[in-house]
């Protein structure tokens, strides 16, 4: 928590909130492929990439 806490910070202190919607989206993609490596919608998801 405390890299959240410490990115939120720099985002905050810098005006750097345009980061924000980069960071969530690199977060959505990463867990889209760690959960959907071991799962039957595996073959789906990568045909989107």
């Amino acid at each position: 928590m405390w890299l959240l806490k410490d990115l939120w910070l720099f985002m905050k202190e810098r005006k750097k909130f345009w980061l924000a919607p980069v960071i969530i989206v690199l977060l959505l993609l990463g867990l889209l492929i760690v959960f959907g490596s071991g799962s039957a919608v595996a073959p789906f998801i990568y045909s989107l990439f």
